[in-house]
């Protein structure tokens, strides 16, 4: 398993520098930031670049992973189809192919003859990416290869990508907005159950440097399978070591304690649930963008739960971090299925975790794999037992979980 995920790593490392090379190059800077009036002619090309840089990234992970585990790109699967029609009609397969040249010529042709532009892009999807994690060393799982599947969503909070600002400033160490708040997310679960099993998050916008104002990254991987719950945050940056500091969940916390609780959100939450939130967690409650920066807030301890009750987030967005999530003592729920047995006065028998290889009944598109009945992520049992009855205490249950 230290191989996947070490080839995961790398993958989202890759991803992470075409992200960063989209906005740091002029030539492609351009074409991200560009603005176009409803009447002129290649509006469409410009809204196809900014999917193309989704589609690249996708396309290089699934790549990458093909070529170290031979089968393993049959079973990655994401939001984006590779398909594209350029200004000429003519239909265009995005894929990486096995020369610099030959991919920068079929970009050329989706870019509508951009030379600069499919030159860069090419290069940042065939440069060689070394990330490795001392602490993946001692990981020694066996993982089945015929039994998994990937779940990708190549850059996360779109657009916050291309129109977000690199000077936010963080309250409480949580972004509200801004290039922090975009992720790569590469999760990996069980084809069988459904279950999450491995997770990478990576930040691709998480330090710039003042000086050269050139972005640096960070990221995070646990992997939870067979009883073997392991995280990048239990281990030391510098030695690789256990640290000891990281508390994975498993004891009372501080904010059990006190009852009090950190919660982030979206601002599209629904207003009956704010209501709750804000009574639960008053100014503890917080704002952000990006299902995966959210996830991630609960992940490094900014926040206790991650609430969203709406139908808009998906697989690709919560595979990665539910599976590190569990790595920590933790999981992500279905909230609607928590909300009604609550409502019902049932204690579950089992949680009613987001699984991952199931369709929606009747959804068509990418509604077929939403989280339809949204979702809590946490990182402690005892945490969440009693935030959900202080929380469902203070919401007005809307008459469907009646």
């Amino acid at each position: 398993m230290a191989d996947i995920l070490q080839e995961l790593l790398r993958a989202s490392e890759k991803a992470a520098c075409i992200a960063r090379a989209c906005r740091q190059e002029e030539a492609l800077f351009q074409l991200l930031i560009e603005e176009k009036k409803e009447d002129e002619k290649n509006k469409k090309f410009l809204t196809d670049f900014k999917t193309l840089a989704d589609v690249l990234v996708q396309e290089v992970i699934k790549h990458d992973l093909g070529k170290k585990f031979a089968g393993l790109e049959e079973n990655v699967r994401g939001e984006e189809s590779n398909e594209f029609t350029n200004e000429l009609g003519e239909k265009i397969i995005v894929k990486v192919c096995p020369t610099e040249e030959e991919t920068a010529s079929l970009l050329q042709k989706v870019l509508d003859n951009n030379k600069a532009a499919a030159k860069t892009l090419a290069r940042a999807v065939h440069q060689d990416v070394t990330l490795t994690d001392v602490a993946l060393d001692d990981v020694n799982v066996s993982l089945p290869l015929d039994n998994i599947a990937v779940w990708v969503d190549p850059i996360d909070s779109t657009y916050q990508y291309i129109k977000g600002s690199g000077d936010i400033q963080p309250e409480k160490g949580i972004y509200p907005k801004g290039l922090q708040c975009v992720t790569v997310l590469i999760g990996v679960f069980l084809l069988d159950t459904g279950h999450p099993v491995m997770g990478v998050i990576n930040q691709p916008f998480a330090i710039q440097d003042p000086i050269t104002l050139r972005w640096k990254g960070q990221w995070y991987w646990g992997l939870s399978y067979m009883g073997s719950n392991i995280c990048s945050l239990h281990f030391s940056a510098a030695s690789g070591k256990p640290d000891n500091k990281v508390d994975g969940g498993s004891q009372q916390s501080a904010a059990t304690a006190k009852n009090s609780y950190a919660t982030v959100t979206s601002s599209a939450e629904s207003e009956n649930v704010l209501r709750a939130l804000s009574n639960v967690c008053g100014e503890n409650l917080h704002f952000a963008a990006g299902a995966g920066y959210k996830c991630l807030c609960v992940i490094q301890g900014l926040v206790d739960f991650y609430v969203f009750s709406e139908d808009t987030t998906f697989k690709w967005d919560s595979c990665a971090p539910h599976a590190i999530l569990k790595s920590l003592g933790g999981g992500m729920l279905d909230l609607s299925e928590c909300l009604k047995s609550a409502n019902q006065n049932q204690v579950p028998s089992v949680r009613p975790h987001i699984l991952y290889n199931s369709e929606v009944q009747g959804a068509k598109g990418a509604d077929r794999w939403a989280n339809k009945g949204g979702l809590i992520a946490y990182r402690s049992e005892q945490d969440l037992e009693f935030f959900m009855n202080l929380f469902i205490k203070k919401l007005s249950l809307p008459n469907e979980l009646h």
